[in-house]
């Protein structure tokens, strides 16, 4: 098996169009769309991605970050969990906006995925534009408000870490006893950055 150069939003939406679920032997997708607020951290990555090529994948933009999150979840409950939703957003207060939702999704057992911006894993243009600043630490961003609140929870720091956090936080979306939201804060820089993905990760996969 070879390998595909991608950075890792175009791989992350590649991904989201392979993944397939079985129900009373008819095969469908499993992520219908992406609701999105493109901004800082997710708009060069994430969104350049779509634009390129979102396959099937529905891209809604929406007007408030905790409205889409909330809208993915109605959409979850009423297809009986067997669709689901991306919700991106950008850094800062854009993500801190969908924590209310995730809460919501987990009291539940509804799942969505929830892709929130985070700041810069070189640290470099440090601090960004409303990024949250602990004088203790420059790891802490707000989307550690998200450990509490999810099911599966993951930052990826590197472009081959999205592998592993992709397919365990499909893995826990669509466990029928532990199904809840699943939260991967992908660093911006991060998202744009080019990596040789295995075709493997890339082809269709059916995950019930």
């Amino acid at each position: 098996m070879g390998t595909v150069r991608l950075t890792t939003a175009q791989a992350l939406i590649k991904f989201l169009n392979q993944q397939y679920i079985h129900v009373d032997g008819e095969e469908s997708p499993f992520v219908e769309g992406v609701f999105n607020v493109f901004g800082h951290g997710n708009v060069v990555g994430i969104g350049q991605a779509l634009e390129q090529d979102a396959g099937h994948l529905k891209v809604i933009q929406g007007k408030n970050e905790q409205g889409m999150a909330h809208a993915a979840i109605a959409y979850s409950r009423e297809m009986l969990r067997r669709k689901i939703y991306a919700v991106t957003t950008s850094a800062g207060p854009g993500s801190a906006n969908l924590i209310a939702a995730a809460g919501t999704a987990l009291a539940n057992n509804i799942p969505v995925l929830l892709l929130p911006a985070d700041t810069f894993a070189t640290r470099q243009p440090d601090p960004v534009l409303q990024q949250l600043e602990h004088e203790h630490s420059t790891a802490i961003t707000t989307n550690d408000a998200f450990l509490a609140v999810s099911r599966y929870w993951d930052r990826v720091t590197r472009p081959e870490q999205l592998m592993s956090s992709l397919i365990r936080a499909f893995e826990v979306m669509t466990d029928p006893g532990k199904a809840g939201p699943a939260t991967i804060c992908i660093s911006q820089d991060v998202e744009g950055e080019a990596f040789d993905f295995d075709e493997h990760f890339l082809k269709s996969a059916s995950i019930i």
